[in-house]
């Protein structure tokens, strides 16, 4: 759980530093903690993301297994990060979809690329209890 004592981290190639803090900062709304010559780390939503700077990038990423994202409790931030999304035409992967409808896990998702090919899911489940 993130806590103030305890945040989740994950670090994701990245080919160009700067479309990667206009992408996280300027159009998703993710916060700049520090950026260097071979990365930039940032606050993403209560985690840390650090995007090291890599020619290792997926050159046809795929949903299954390889991606990161949000789970949202609350409908409202979910909605709001989905419009920010449209609004910045964001390069949507996949575009909103429920899954498992009328399932106890039903979900709300949708999925953006990152400029580095990077998948990035964002989901809202009607039963917050479905979270984890």
């Amino acid at each position: 759980m993130n806590t103030p004592d305890l945040v989740f981290h994950l670090a994701i190639p990245c080919r160009n530093l700067e479309e990667a803090k206009t992408f996280y900062v300027d159009r998703l709304g993710a916060q700049l903690a520090r950026s260097y010559d071979d990365r930039i780390t940032l606050n993403f939503y209560g985690a840390q993301v650090v995007c090291h700077k890599s020619d290792k990038i997926d050159p046809k990423p795929e949903m299954y297994p390889r991606h990161f994202g949000l789970t949202f409790k609350k409908r409202e931030p979910f909605d709001a990060i989905l419009k920010r999304a449209q609004d910045g035409k964001l390069e949507f992967f996949a575009p909103p979809f429920v899954r498992f409808e009328g399932r106890k896990d039903e979900h709300r998702s949708f999925f953006l690329k990152d400029p580095s090919n990077n998948l990035i899911e964002f989901k809202y489940y009607k039963d917050p209890v479905m979270m984890y």
